[in-house]
């Protein structure tokens, strides 16, 4: 079979390549773009970047409000724990039945809390507190790298429905023209329903990415503490992060000096030696002062006489200043069981402070390798990979216009070159939350803004 065509044929072919030449690359003069993609999800004006976004976060996100009231309460046990123990009164009364006699005594009882019980109590007080500053503080640094990821998330989502749009765009324009060619009759209804094939596949791809992209606004609105009704645009790119990297030792050494989690686990042990101190003190010697008044009216049943030779009840009342020290004895309890279980805690938390060094280590090292695995996997797409999928499409094309490929085949190669489009979107994200990660294991500066 040679290569010469028909004038039918030719008509055909031109037809076809005409439109395939205003869906081979989109440019802004052959595209028109969706306005309401714009509007609704991208506001290059007044829409929120990264940084504004982790500052909503840490102002009306509902955990970090909670965990805020941990603290404050945490803090006001400190105040509780530095008041001295109350004392006590005791009224007690006694009548005789039947008869005239009774007493009142009034007794107030001041404990001393010997041993160190008032500044160990404080001491521990005081360290629960920094658990839960630490604790805060971690929260709000995954916050930020929460957010600052759905923030890429969902701005490579709404990447990939303008690229949708724009080849729905143009396919629709070329559909109309292939439509009003068989309508004269120099295209074959063929090529009208294969390109009403790939309008179709193109709407529903755009239906899904919409999906996505409603998907991951919604989820970033519930990090920011914003209704899912409330308006949210977003303004930024994936650059927002790529700043200069330290070196593997510095950041692990940042990581080691500046990374909430650990210092939370650090200040377990310090909260589980004071516990232990505390059960010390609990077990010690301990006393308290009382005194009190007596008032005791007694009286005999028989008769007594006077100097004067009178006879009279024998009764008088009494009047007692009262005094005394209550001890506590560790005779038997010493709280020796409480102690052990204090001593075992803080073995426990040492552990687990180790265990946390050895994993930032860990997450440091596989950061910094995912994150120079993704640059470069990112400009091997953009230098090896996109140029030559554009070539090769107007290749492809070309090939058609000469009767050598049919439609179908330039659909599918068009399909690979959206694909790659796609999967470059997808590297620039990997780029973006890779270096997030790399960020969130040294404990960068950059992630919380306030």
């Amino acid at each position: 079979m040679g290569f010469g065509l028909s004038k039918k044929m030719l008509g055909w072919r031109c037809a076809g390549a005409f439109w395939l030449m205003a869906i081979t690359l989109p440019a802004a003069a052959q595209t028109v773009p969706n306005p309401a993609i714009e509007t609704r999800y991208l506001d290059a004006n007044g829409g929120a970047t990264a940084d504004a976004a982790v500052a909503l976060a840490l102002a009306h996100n509902g955990e970090l409000l909670a965990l805020r009231q941990e603290l404050a309460a945490a803090q006001a046990l400190i105040k509780q724990a530095a008041l001295r123990a109350n004392p006590s009164l005791e009224v007690r009364g006694a009548r005789q039945i039947a008869g005239p006699d009774n007493n009142l005594m009034v007794q107030g009882e001041l404990p001393l809390e010997l041993g160190g019980r008032r500044n160990a109590r404080i001491l521990v007080a005081r360290r629960e507190a920094t658990v839960r500053e630490k604790a805060l503080a971690d929260r709000e640094r995954v916050l930020a790298v929460e957010v600052r990821a759905k923030f890429g998330e969902a701005l490579a989502h709404i990447l990939r429905l303008k690229l949708t749009n724009e080849l729905l765009d143009t396919a629709q324009q070329g559909y109309q023209l292939v439509k009003a060619r068989v309508e004269e009759g120099k295209t074959a209804p063929l090529e009208q329903n294969m390109t009403l094939v790939e309008v179709n596949r193109l709407l529903s791809q755009r239906e899904s990415d919409a999906g996505k992209v409603e998907i991951a606004m919604l989820e970033l609105r519930n990090l920011l503490g914003m209704k899912p009704e409330e308006s949210l645009g977003l303004r930024g790119d994936f650059a927002d992060l790529l700043d200069n990297l330290p070196s593997l030792p510095e950041a692990t050494a940042r990581a080691f000096a500046e990374r909430p989690d650990l210092q939370a686990m650090r200040a377990m042990e310090e909260l589980a030696a004071a516990q232990i101190e505390q059960a010390r003190t609990e077990g010690r010697f301990d006393a308290s002062l009382t005194a009190g008044y007596e008032r005791m009216n007694s009286s005999f049943p028989v008769n007594g006489i006077t100097d004067g030779g009178q006879l009279l009840p024998i009764q008088d009342e009494f009047h007692f200043l009262t005094f005394g020290v209550t001890l506590q004895l560790p005779a038997r309890n010493k709280n020796q069981g409480a102690i052990e279980a204090a001593v075992a805690n803080a073995e426990a938390a040492t552990r687990r402070r180790e265990f946390a060094e050895l994993t930032v280590r860990r997450e440091v090292a596989a950061a910094f390798a995912r994150y120079e695995r993704a640059v470069r996997a990112r400009e091997i797409y953009r230098v090896g990979v996109r140029e030559q999928a554009a070539a090769n499409l107007n290749v492809v094309r070309q090939i058609y216009e000469l009767g050598a490929k049919t439609l179908l085949d330039y659909f599918a190669e068009q399909r690979r070159y959206l694909e790659i489009e796609n999967s470059f979107i997808d590297a620039q994200l990997e780029v973006y939350l890779a270096r997030l990660e790399l960020a969130r294991a040294a404990a960068g500066p950059e992630l919380v803004k306030k």
